[in-house]
Order: structure tokens, then C-alpha cells, then sequence
């Protein structure tokens, strides 16, 4: 993709015209009008990604509503993947003289409620692909066990917010050499977008261009804001970004030039087309289903009808839809078991009641394929929503497996305007500290964590303390923390939404 920028900027004798207009054009009060039909930039495939996986999914969140039953999918682990393959043998020989197809033997697991979003058939190949490394050991260290708590001992936590801290985050990112996948967030600038009332304007869609085409999207937080890094998709680094902000046919265009301010201002004409009658709200528990995540699911199943009724009397009344996204890894039953948005939290909070933690095995687990499915395959609504993400998680993902990585999904997080809280649960090590605070910073979003009398040992029971490299922080109740950062998400609304 070649952008249109500066197209007149190519001849020598043309440089310090051009270089003139444009340092005109950055100290402008407020940013150029775009006339109609200007084109808006198709994301450029990603050359890190597989071929089948090249062009990025920026497709903007479009559901109009979560009044549906609850809706299940699932990809297959090596577990169900044989099972189902014994079964097939055995059906084969006993079937030899019918004509019956092979497909027909391939049935969904009578344990998983609502339909698979393909045939299995079709989802086992990707379940089961090769590791990127397939000479690695599998096995990078034992996850760490802790004894179980009283089901009544409530969950204390804190938070962290790196946006706000930002220095001290860098500080963190120097001083923890983890592995990890690299996306050069250390140049940082502010996005504020606002209609000509002043008005802050939600969920506004943002294309950022570089003059060498490189380009990175996002969309406006409910307080009408997004940070954006340039480094993190522009290795050229170039001098100039031209940031596009558009919203209900309204398009302007501002000029973002490296070292000049740390944000910029976009404000678009007239008004952006009216709020909702009530603040949407999409809500996904991202959950590591492993064995030693048993403490934490059984406290969220717990908590989960209070946090709906705390969010429920907030000021702004959301709309809440309830979506669940839960993961294990290839060896185990199913990698991915997600569970489409619903406003019927009955069936919901059924679902996550039925959910059991198993497996494992290894460290590390299928992080990266459930946040690739809960970004790209859940039914996200448009119009103003507020989407959110609670990672709850003990383990940091594979890196040695191909297939989707948490960085690219991150991105196109933040291009969806979806906002990730990770939460560090008992046992997460330095690694996957660092991974879950850089989708959480990157998308917008706080870093939680677990806290305990004894910070080196969770069955001590509730605290102040914590093993992980932070400061600064309150405690709460990890319900009343999770509904704290939603009020705060809804409370930037403007009135009326």
C-alpha cells in the first residue's frame, strides 16, 4: 500500500516548499477538512504472519445486539482429536459394508452446549499444527502449585494503570530481560478526539500513515482517546504521520510530527451523530482454564451475579453483554472453548458454572489462540460500545508454537477498540507479568494482579502483598476492583450515553 500523502513531494527542487506547507499545516489551531470520498487506508498484510493469516482483521465491530441464546464453539485438543480418531477406526470396521460417509461419524462432543462454528473436520487441522520449533523441549518449567483456599476467603488485588506511569513502565520493561515478542512502544503520543462542542467523541475509528506506508488503526476509548506508537509499526521511523479520525460520515485529518507535542487534537465538524439512549457494554472473561487455575474459577463463578448486579446499578445503566473465552493447551481436551455474547445472564452464569479447570501439563498455555479468537470471533457490537477484556491467567502463552501471536492481536485490539484487563493470577511468573502488561498498556488497559498476606505463598490467604515488580497500588476485593475500572471506562462517557 502506497499512501497518498505528499504526493507532490518527490522532485528535489520541491523539498523545502513542501517541508514549508508542512510546518505550516502542523501549527494549525485545529487540523485540515477532508472532502468527500477521501479514501480510508486497507490495513497491508503483516509479513510476519503465515500466508492464510496475511491480511490483519480491522473489520469494525458491527453486532447490533447480544439478545441470543448463549452460543459455543470449540477447537479440538490432541486429547479429543485422538478419541475422536479411535472412534473412527473402530466405526470404519464396523461399518465397512454401508455406504455411510465418513463425515457423518464426525459428531460434536455431547459435553459442549450450542454448535460448533465449524465441522470438526475443519477445526482439528489448525488444533494440531506443528509447533514453529518442533526440536524444542515442550516442557519449559512445571507450573507452580499452591494449596487450595476456602471457597468463602475472598480474592484481594491490585492495579497498576503503565499509561499513567508510563516512565516507570519503560523502567520495568529494561529491568525484566523475559522472552517475549517485541513491539517498540518507548515513542508515545496522545490521541484526543472531540466534536466542535467540545464533547469528547467515543469509539471514533483512527488510521495512522506513515509517508513509506506503514500504518497502524485503532479506535477512540469512551473518554474519546487512544495512545499511539509509532515505533511499534513504523521501523523507519519516519518524521510525519498523517492521522485520519472518522466517525457517523464525519472525516477530518491532523498532522502528527515526531517531537513536536505528545498529543494531537482532532476535532470533528458538527455533530458526530447521537450517543445511544444507554452506555453499551461488551464484557469477555478471558479465562486459562489449567488445572491450577481452579482457586480463581471457582471465586469467579462466585462473584460473577454480583459483579453483573454492581455493573448493572452503575449511573449509565449499561447494556451489558456477557461473552466466555476459555483455554487450555494442544495436548489437552479442547484448546479453545468460546462462548458467544449474551444479555441472559442465567445461561451465562450456567455456562461458566460448567466450566472445570484440567490439564495443562507444561507451563505455558494457548494464550495466543484465545486471544486471537476473542478479538476476531466474537460478535462485538458498534455504535458507541465500550468492549472489554478480563485476562485471567497464571501462565504466559507458547511461543513456540506457529499460528497467531499475541502482539499482532493486540493490535488489532486496539484497531477494534477493544480494551484488555489482564489479570496476574497465583503463580504467574516474571514472563508472563511482562506479556500481560504489555497487551494491557498497549490496548488501553490496567494490569491486576493477586495480593496475599504472604506474598511467596497464596494459601496465606487474603493481603496487601504481592511478588511482582510494582508500586504504587491499592487493594480491593478483586469483584469490587473488576467493577471500579468498568465504572471508570463508563464514567468517561459524555452525558447521554
Amino acid at each position: 500500500m502506497t499512501p497518498a500523502l505528499f504526493p507532490r513531494c518527490r522532485r528535489p527542487l520541491a523539498v523545502l516548499l513542501c517541508a514549508q506547507l508542512l510546518l505550516t499545516a502542523c501549527a494549525a489551531t485545529e487540523p485540515p477538512a477532508i472532502a468527500s470520498g477521501v479514501r480510508w487506508p486497507t490495513p497491508a498484510p503483516d509479513s510476519r504472519m503465515q500466508v492464510a493469516q496475511a491480511l490483519p482483521n480491522f473489520e469494525a465491530p458491527s453486532a447490533t445486539h447480544c439478545a441470543r441464546p448463549v452460543q459455543t464453539h470449540e477447537t479440538p485438543g490432541l486429547q479429543r482429536v485422538a478419541r475422536l480418531d479411535r472412534s473412527e477406526s473402530r466405526d470404519r470396521r464396523s461399518l465397512a459394508d454401508t455406504a455411510a460417509p465418513l463425515e457423518a461419524l464426525r459428531k460434536p462432543s455431547p459435553v459442549i452446549a450450542g454448535s460448533l462454528a465449524a465441522p470438526l473436520a475443519e477445526a482439528a487441522p489448525a488444533a494440531i499444527a506443528v509447533p514453529a520449533s518442533p526440536s524444542a523441549p515442550r516442557v519449559a518449567m512445571q507450573a507452580p502449585a499452591h494449596a487450595p483456599r476456602p471457597a468463602n476467603e475472598p480474592v484481594t488485588a491490585g492495579m497498576v494503570d503503565d499509561n499513567a506511569d508510563f516512565s516507570d513502565y519503560l523502567a520495568f520493561r529494561e529491568r525484566t530481560p523475559v522472552e517475549h515478542r517485541e513491539r517498540d512502544i518507548s515513542a508515545r503520543y496522545l490521541l484526543q478526539v472531540h466534536d466542535a462542542r467540545g464533547t469528547v467523541v467515543p469509539d471514533a475509528e483512527v488510521a495512522v500513515q506513515a509517508p513509506n506506508g506503514a500504518a497502524m488503526w485503532a479506535r477512540t476509548d469512551a473518554g474519546g482517546r487512544a495512545w499511539l506508537h509509532p515505533n511499534a509499526f513504523d521501523k523507519a521511523h519516519s518524521e510525519m504521520y498523517e492521522v485520519t479520525v472518522r466517525k457517523n460520515g464525519q472525516q477530518r485529518t491532523a498532522f502528527l510530527q515526531r517531537g513536536q507535542k505528545n498529543a494531537v487534537d482532532v476535532v470533528l465538524d458538527g455533530q458526530p451523530g447521537a450517543a445511544p439512549r444507554r452506555a453499551q457494554l461488551d464484557l469477555v472473561f478471558l479465562i486459562d482454564a489449567t488445572g491450577s487455575m481452579d482457586d480463581e474459577i471457582a471465586k469467579l463463578k462466585t462473584t460473577l451475579r454480583a459483579i453483573a448486579d454492581q455493573v448493572a446499578r452503575l449511573p449509565s445503566r449499561p447494556d451489558t453483554c456477557f461473552g466466555l473465552v476459555a483455554y487450555r493447551d494442544r495436548t489437552d481436551d479442547f484448546l479453545v472453548r468460546r462462548h458467544d455474547f449474551t444479555n441472559d445472564l442465567n445461561a451465562f452464569q450456567s455456562v461458566l458454572d460448567k466450566l472445570q479447570a484440567a490439564g495443562g501439563g507444561d507451563y505455558p498455555e494457548a494464550m495466543n489462540e484465545a486471544l486471537n479468537e476473542t478479538v476476531h470471533k466474537l460478535s462485538w457490537r458498534g455504535n458507541g460500545t465500550t468492549r472489554l477484556v478480563v485476562l485471567l491467567a497464571d501462565a504466559p502463552p507458547h511461543l513456540d508454537y506457529g499460528g497467531p501471536q499475541y502482539d499482532d492481536d493486540m493490535v488489532a485490539a486496539l484497531g477494534k477498540g477493544i480494551k484488555v484487563l489482564s489479570v496476574g493470577a497465583s503463580g504467574l511468573d516474571k514472563q508472563g507479568e511482562y506479556i500481560q502488561r504489555q497487551i494491557a498498556q498497549y490496548t488501553g488497559g490496567r494490569f491486576v494482579f493477586l495480593t496475599y498476606k504472604d506474598a511467596a505463598n497464596p494459601a496465606s490467604g487474603p493481603g496487601t502483598q504481592t511478588v511482582h515488580d510494582v508500586g504504587n497500588y491499592s487493594v480491593q476485593t478483586l469483584d469490587r476492583l473488576i467493577v471500579r475500572l468498568v465504572a471508570e471506562e463508563l464514567g468517561k462517557l459524555p452525558a447521554g450515553g
